[in-house]
């Protein structure tokens, strides 16, 4: 059976009871779903024109091929003969690599922060024809458990809603929009000048010191991202603000939340590299993953690191990090030298 028009017969259509559009597509992740029981379409025109035409909603869901939950709601619910002729019966079916498409992703994702108070994949969003997002979420369990609602529970009460109370349901989701817009806008007067970037970094730095925590680092509670990012910024402030008491602090910070990284369990002690993030508040038990833009950007966190403070534990964290990429994320023809 093939759900995908257009989609030539090969020799995986013999082994494969289901090949849907995304057998056409190159990402690995889209490839990955490319033998679901759901009619799924990539991002782009047919998809939009097809929601139009048939006046249904859009299911977007968006991940990416490393990603732990993403597999898990696939083998779940994806895999699902029910829940995946539910999903093609009623709703126009869109699978995004966030990797392949972040502006998309970026998109929605700030819809479901904005309205859920968190994010994370595989992202799952539930858009108007006209792509406007209504409702959203992240992993759903295929049916109820423990009091949370499953997938085929959430199809059913948004099915019957855009068909009995299709108006409040885009009302809704409109008024989410305006307010986002509101709150993400920049205003400014005729002829009044930006923010100095002194002012900027001052209130940057302000605003992670008030996050900070203190006896662990990092600036949250579980889960705990490194977010090298915001440690490099706080060396650069401390480079421009050296003398000052403001400048001592965020080198602190910056020094003392690397340090308690690299001795906890987001650092693999065994076979090198960082985790992406921890599920603690102490960066002891992992989510079990590793991203190579992780570890490029904590590279240089830990280099710039060892340069200001001259301590030999930044060096080594270093060095690890690309021993890693150099062993495990690197091809054969552009193999990394390990220091």
């Amino acid at each position: 059976m093939s759900m995908a028009s257009g989609v030539e017969g090969s020799s995986s259509s013999t082994t494969h009871r289901h090949t849907n559009r995304l057998a056409k597509e190159k990402s690995p992740y889209l490839l990955q779903h490319a033998h679901n029981p759901v009619d799924w379409y990539p991002w782009g025109q047919d998809a939009f024109d097809k929601a139009k035409n048939e006046d249904k909603p859009i299911f977007l869901s968006v991940g990416y091929s490393t990603c732990h939950w993403c597999h898990v709601m696939e083998r779940e619910s994806f895999e699902d003969e029910e829940i995946g002729k539910f999903l093609s019966d009623n709703f126009v079916c869109i699978k995004v690599d966030r990797e392949e498409r972040p502006d998309v992703d970026k998109v929605y994702m700030t819809f479901v922060q904005a309205t859920s108070g968190g994010g994370g994949w595989p992202m799952s969003v539930w858009l108007t024809p006209e792509l406007r997002p209504f409702i959203g979420g992240t992993y759903f369990p295929p049916r109820d458990q423990r009091g949370r609602p499953g997938l085929k529970t959430v199809l059913s009460r948004i099915t019957e809603q855009w068909q009995n109370n299709r108006t409040a349901l885009e009302s809704s989701g409109v008024r989410i929009l305006e307010a986002l817009k509101k709150g993400t806008s920049i205003s400014a007067n005729p002829g009044e000048s930006p923010p100095l970037a002194p002012d900027v970094a001052n209130r940057c730095f302000q605003q992670l010191a008030h996050s900070y925590e203190e006896e662990y680092g990092g600036f949250r509670d579980a889960p705990k991202f490194p977010t090298p990012v915001n440690l490099m910024f706080l060396m650069t402030y401390w480079s421009v603000n050296c003398s000052t008491s403001e400048g001592d602090e965020a080198l602190q910070m910056a020094l003392h939340t690397l340090r308690m990284m690299a001795l906890g369990g987001i650092h693999d002690h065994v076979a090198q590299g960082f985790h992406r993030y921890s599920t603690d508040s102490s960066w002891h038990v992992p989510h079990f993953e590793k991203m190579l833009y992780d570890q490029a950007q904590l590279a240089v966190a830990y280099i710039t690191a060892s340069q200001v403070s001259g301590e030999q534990l930044f060096a080594d964290v270093a060095k690890d990090i690309l021993l890693y990429v150099s062993r495990d994320l690197s091809d054969k023809v552009n193999h990394l030298q390990p220091c």
